[in-house]
């Protein structure tokens, strides 16, 4: 606190994240992690953000859901000029409306998002419908993406070299227009033209096939078997707030139990649904709260099942459970399987539920 505002510090780096032991990449993080740090504060509050870009690559945020005074925005070229290199924004404005959001750096935003630079926003209401209704007992904050680590390492590498060229240039007072590809109106774009500047939509640097295609599918950063994982007891609830950061569809699927939506970009339905399949689209953040009525380890995953993969095999990416800690022991323990006449037997540690299975 300064003064009645709440101020947060955000800085984004370069980051060596590993998504699944054994397989790391290089990623742009806020704070050095993936996603970067949970905001969560009173609808109400003032809040003052001051973000430091400790990369050499150009850098905004968005704060995607939030009423915030619209030079605090976050895109490039039309609320703000980009925060460059080595310099400092201050965002300030007031949190609202209550409910689930998100940040996420607005240039760029093809290769940044996917390269880790988001984290949730969470606005808290005294006056909050849903703990109301429901009453839950904790409240789990589950980010989703997506990750092409080809395209991410090859596009880091294009974009770090074309900074460096464009810093050069800006030193020696060499700035220009056309090969920044920044104008001042689409009249003045199309007089460049007349003139024989060619865009870069016209001379692609890219063809379609070489746009991502993930092979990563992660949540809170982590894919299958790192996943996070959600905790419940008998006759307890708990409110799990989604939030889809990457490019994907997911059709989120819980095993063993319906679920009530309650909550849609933020805002409490006034009649929460009941189902056990949601669709979590791009950009969408969506609150559930799960019952405590069936005792056991249930699985929580995306049906699409390809973004059940890690690097194309099954299963990895966006599976999860739901575990109950007051499971009793004995029902977790392992019997001994019979195979071709032949007695599986799991031994020592290895004789209880569940187990890490990497290849299916």
């Amino acid at each position: 606190m300064n003064k009645g505002v709440k101020e947060f510090r955000l800085a984004v780096g370069i980051h060596r994240h590993e998504v699944v032991p054994g397989v790391t990449f290089h990623t742009l993080a806020f704070n050095g992690q993936i996603p970067g740090p949970e905001i969560r504060v009173k609808k109400g509050d003032k809040i003052r953000v001051f973000f430091k870009n400790d990369t050499d690559l150009n850098h905004t945020i968005h704060w995607h859901g939030l009423y915030v005074p619209w030079r605090m925005d976050g895109v490039p070229y039309v609320t703000q000029m980009p925060v460059m290199p080595g310099q400092e924004f201050v965002y300030e404005f007031v949190a609202e409306p209550a409910g689930t959001h998100f940040y996420h750096c607005h240039w760029g935003t093809l290769l940044h998002m996917q390269a880790g630079m988001y984290g949730s926003f969470i606005i808290e209401d005294d006056d909050d419908p849903v703990a109301k209704r429901f009453k839950y007992d904790r409240d789990y904050t589950l980010v989703y993406s997506a990750h092409d680590s080809n395209f991410l390492r090859r596009e880091m590498n294009f974009m770090l070299e074309r900074m460096k060229e464009r810093g050069y240039l800006m030193k020696n007072g060499r700035f220009d227009k056309e090969r920044f590809a920044l104008f001042d109106s689409v009249e003045q774009l199309r007089e460049s033209m007349e003139h024989g500047y060619q865009p870069p939509y016209v001379v692609n640097r890219r063809s379609p096939s070489e746009l991502p295609i993930p092979n990563w599918f992660t949540v809170n950063g982590k894919a299958y078997p790192v996943t996070p994982s959600l905790y419940i007891k008998q006759d307890e609830n708990i409110r799990v707030r989604l939030i889809n950061a990457g490019t994907e569809e997911h059709y989120l699927h819980l095993h063993g139990h319906d679920f009530w939506l309650v909550s849609n970009d933020g805002i409490a339905l006034e009649r929460p649904q009941q189902m056990n399949t949601m669709r979590l689209s791009p950009g969408k953040t969506l609150d559930m709260v799960i019952e405590g009525t069936n005792r056991g380890i249930w699985t929580f995953h995306d049906h699409d099942t390809r973004r059940v993969t890690n690097n194309g095999l099954y299963p990895g990416g966006n599976l999860m459970v739901l575990v109950y800690e007051d499971l009793p022991k004995e029902e977790l323990e392992v019997k001994p399987m019979k195979m071709g006449g032949m007695e599986m037997k799991s031994s020592g540690k290895m004789d209880m539920l569940p187990k890490v299975a990497l290849d299916e």
